[in-house]
Parts: C-alpha cells; sequence; structure tokens
C-alpha cells in the first residue's frame, strides 16, 4: 500500500507539527490538542504532524503518544486532511516496530522518519535501513533529514537515491542553512519525490528553489501568512513571496531562539489557546523575553 500511494499525497502547503499540550497537573491536554488541530486547518493548513521533535515525542509515554494520534487522527478524519505521524528509530528493527503500530490508526497517510540519529551508519546503511523501512511500513515515508541532530549529514545523491525508493513520498530538509546539495537535490529530483521545507528560518528560500510547502512549527503562530507564503512561491509570485518572506524568517528566529517547543508553547499559552506553557524536562519553559519578542513579531 505505501509504494501504492506515496506519489499521490498532498505534499504541498503547510503541514503544522502540533505541539502537545500539557494541563496543569501535568497530563496531556487533549482538548487543547483538538482546538489547536482545528485552528491550523481552518487557517488553511493541508495536513498535520502528530508526534513530531514540536510535539515532544520522546518527552511522551507511550499510552500519551497513542492519545495524541488518536485525536489527531479523529481530527483529519474529520476535516479529510493528511495526517502524519512521527516514527522512526535509531535502530533498523525498532523503527519497524514503531511503523507496524501506525497501522492501528488508518487515517495515518505518513510517517516521519528520522535519518538514524546518534549511531551514524554510512549512507550505504542509510539507504539499506530506509530500503527494509519501505518494505514494512504500512503507510508511505517522509525522510526527515536534520544532520544537526542526527550527526549524519547526507549529500544529494544520497537523498535522491532515497526518493527513488518505492514508498518514499518526500522529505523533511532540515539543514540548517541553503547549501549546494539543497540546490542540487531541488534541481533535479526523482518522480513523485517532495522537498518540504524543514527549517522555518530558511522555508521562502527552499520554496523559491522549488518546494512545494513545509513542515513548521512556526505555523502555529502565523499559519494564514505562512499558507499565503507557500501558495505565492507555487504560484510564481515572487514579489508577493518575498514580502511574506523575510517578516516570517523573523518571526521563526525569535520562535527558536531558545530551544524545542518552548517559545511555541509560551506564545500559544498567552494567546489562552493551550492551558499551560510547560514543557518537560530536559526541556525547560521559554523566557518572559524570548515569548514577548514572539509576540511581537505577529503579524
Amino acid at each position: 500500500m505505501a509504494q501504492d500511494i506515496a506519489g499521490t499525497l498532498p505534499l504541498y502547503g503547510i503541514h503544522v507539527p502540533l505541539v502537545t499540550p500539557f494541563a496543569a497537573t501535568g497530563e496531556v491536554a487533549a482538548e487543547a490538542l483538538e482546538a489547536l488541530a482545528h485552528q491550523v486547518l481552518d487557517a488553511g493548513a493541508t495536513g498535520i504532524v502528530a508526534l513530531g521533535t514540536t510535539g515532544e515525542a520522546a518527552a511522551l509515554e507511550e499510552a500519551e503518544r497513542d492519545l495524541v494520534t488518536d485525536v489527531c487522527a479523529r481530527v483529519c478524519r474529520e476535516r479529510d486532511a493528511l495526517l502524519t505521524v512521527g516514527a522512526g528509530a535509531s535502530g533498523t528493527r525498532a523503527a519497524e516496530a514503531a511503523l507496524a503500530r501506525l497501522a492501528r490508526w488508518p487515517r495515518t497517510g505518513a510517517a516521519l522518519v528520522t535519518v538514524p540519529p546518534f549511531v551514524r551508519p554510512s549512507a550505504a546503511g542509510v539507504l539499506a535501513h530506509f530500503t527494509r523501512l519501505v518494505e514494512v511500513s504500512p503507510v508511505p515515508l517522509i525522510v526527515y533529514h536534520i544532520p544537526y541532530r542526527t550527526g549524519q549529514p547526507l549529500d544529494a545523491a544520497t537523498l535522491r537515491a532515497l526518493g527513488a525508493l518505492p514508498g518514499v513520498a518526500g522529505v523533511k530538509l532540515a539543514g540548517g542553512r541553503v547549501d549546494e546539495d539543497a540546490v542540487a537535490l531541488l534541481g533535479d529530483l526523482p518522480d513523485g519525490f517532495a522537498v518540504l521545507a524543514g527549517d522555518d528560518v530558511y522555508a521562502s528560500p527552499l520554496m523559491a528553489l522549488g518546494a512545494p510547502g513545509g513542515i513548521l512549527a512556526s505555523a502555529h503562530l502565523a499559519t494564514e501568512r505562512f499558507v499565503e507564503l507557500s501558495g505565492a512561491w507555487r504560484a510564481g509570485d515572487a514579489l508577493q513571496a518575498r514580502a511574506l518572506g523575510h517578516p516570517l524568517a523573523r518571526l521563526s528566529a525569535a520562535v527558536f531562539a531558545e530551544p524545542g517547543a518552548a517559545v511555541v508553547k509560551g506564545v500559544l499559552h498567552a494567546q489562552g489557546r493551550i492551558p499551560t506553557p510547560d514543557v518537560r524536562l530536559p526541556l525547560l519553559p521559554a523566557s518572559r523575553r524570548a515569548v514577548a519578542d514572539a509576540l511581537e513579531l505577529l503579524p
């Protein structure tokens, strides 16, 4: 199934990797999560991502991860939106198990799977890892390439080889910059393979080079503007896209002035959209200054 539908997914526009809101008691605030999902879809997002880095998946217990997926799957079923769920692991067997569990949620359209972190396999090992995963996954894969977290840089040729695998639908490209490999990849893509911007600050430049959208945490806070940005670049309206892209890049820089989802949660709490700004250790809540700086840059 993954191989049959990988090229038909709506991998364009803005996909919001949802935070996981917490109640004052520390438990997952499911109603707030559901409301957030509806809000970003109301604002034009193409889809949502559950259990991404922004969702603090590593800090959630299994039952909590299941609850988050339940909520997001229900919303995407009601709204006919694409649900992507974070999965994967450092080891191939563990990644297989994480993907197999997604069969419990038939609404899941894709899995966001990191290049294996920490172990730093060779490029051939990365390719073998994903070759195995597409054979067993119940859904198409979006490769999450974020070398400053995984410790594993990949060149354009390797990313292109991953994109040619049946069952790989795209890549979330978060290289920390727009470099020669990003330019080379976007200039010669395998058929049916989409590059989604994954570094919020560089979203507009990547879209200018041909990325049809992005998976962007900052889009919690200015969803409509990010949707307009993506649409402007796809329509070839460079003047409009630049006018949107520069202030959104400044907002994104403020959002990531402190680690993880802390600033996003601080702003969402200040807006009354989630019950607390809490994050789980080892993350710490955002400083007042960082939240105020981001609020000042909201459109």
